[in-house]
């Protein structure tokens, strides 16, 4: 029995994009596409310069893209291609957005060849090294805490 197949036509698709944001001078090379059964939904490329937004990455940005398609902040049965192996940040959009799967072309190792290291962010994550800026906790904890239970106690609440 054989496990999920990635699609090439999917993963051109992506480049393609990636190709769109690096002649339209909006950023790194990176493109992104959601679908859904086979189906392209959302598009998405490297945004960074161009938006002026650190957080525009491809993946990113294919995920909001498709999120306003379908109009829901839950992709369960979606999956993305991207040109790269997603960075931290990415990483956990696609967890957030529940994508079934993952599929990527080059390497974080590719990306840090020609300038994009997330390893300091890898580091960080796994407690090998400290963050590049200060991390000052239990701000009015107490106060923020209430939010959280007033959100719990909501019989309303839409919960993701």
């Amino acid at each position: 029995m054989s496990g999920p197949v990635s699609d090439p036509q999917l993963m051109r698709a992506a480049i393609a994009e990636a190709a769109v944001g690096l002649a339209a001078g909006d950023g790194g090379p990176f493109g992104a596409v959601v679908t859904c059964d086979g189906v392209i939904i959302a598009r998405g490329h490297n945004q960074v310069v161009g938006l002026n937004d650190p957080s525009a990455h491809a993946e990113v940005q294919a995920i909001r893209a498709a999120c306003r398609e379908l109009g829901t902040f839950d992709l369960t049965g979606c999956e993305i291609y991207a040109t790269c192996e997603p960075c931290p940040m990415c990483f956990a959009a696609i967890h957030w957005a529940r994508l079934d799967r993952v599929h990527f072309g080059a390497s974080r190792g590719d990306a840090a060849a020609v300038g994009f290291d997330d390893a300091a962010i890898y580091d960080v994550l796994a407690e090998r090294r400290e963050p590049a800026f200060e991390v000052l906790p239990d701000v009015d904890a107490d106060a923020c805490r209430r939010l959280m239970q007033q959100w719990r106690d909501d019989e309303d609440r839409v919960p993701y």
